[in-house]
């Protein structure tokens, strides 16, 4: 019979230490996401990051090579974040109208009431080298397929005038573009922005 024995004080403190490595990472990258939204790329340092997490100057090096890794990692990280977001809110949604408007609510959410502004950050991707890049559009396009599939089967059904690419870019441009003009406390909520975006595009 094999013998099964309990993890040693080392495993259990090396795996203690890959979860705080863990936390700390994300704590960087999500410190990293609002400082380049807020500051811009170029203006924010590596003291900047470290500081907001409360870490010495060069410690941020010990997760990441360079502060253009910390950049796509934050990207790459709201993409993600956003598509769950996404597909959690449309599971189930057949009418495409009804879906549309859910997409844009959740979008708009995502970029104004999260805590990482992918799209906004999407901004800077000029910042990275070409193989980020291409890492960072390839869940970019994977992210905006459901929107392409749902402007289709709205033109299909004579909702919607045309839906070629430029339609799907428009939307997005229109979208991520609130987050310079609109306020918490202000005069519209974020559902009659997001339905005065459908009702813009639908027939």
């Amino acid at each position: 019979m094999p013998h099964c024995s309990r993890p040693t004080m080392a495993a259990e403190r090396k795996r203690q230490g890959f979860a705080l490595d863990a936390n700390r990472r994300d704590e960087l990258v999500l410190a990293a996401a609002r400082l380049f939204v807020d500051k811009g790329f170029a203006a924010t340092t590596t003291r900047d990051i470290a500081e907001a997490v409360g870490m010495r100057s060069g410690s941020p090096f010990y997760h990441f090579r360079s502060k253009q890794e910390l950049l796509k990692a934050a990207m790459l990280a709201g993409l993600d974040t956003g598509q769950r977001r996404l597909q959690a809110a449309i599971a189930g949604i057949h009418d495409p109208e009804r879906r549309l408007r859910v997409m844009i609510r959740t979008h708009l959410g995502s970029l104004l009431e999260g805590e990482c502004q992918a799209p906004m950050l999407l901004y800077e991707s000029r910042s990275l080298d070409p193989a980020a890049r291409r890492e960072v559009a390839q869940l970019t396009d994977s992210y905006q397929q459901v929107w392409q599939q749902t402007l289709d089967e709205l033109a299909s059904a004579g909702r919607l005038r045309r839906s070629s690419p430029p339609v799907r870019l428009f939307l997005f441009g229109l979208l991520n573009w609130s987050s310079q003009w609109y306020k918490p406390d202000g005069a519209l909520s974020l559902d009659e922005i997001a339905d005065a975006a459908a009702d813009l595009l639908l027939r």
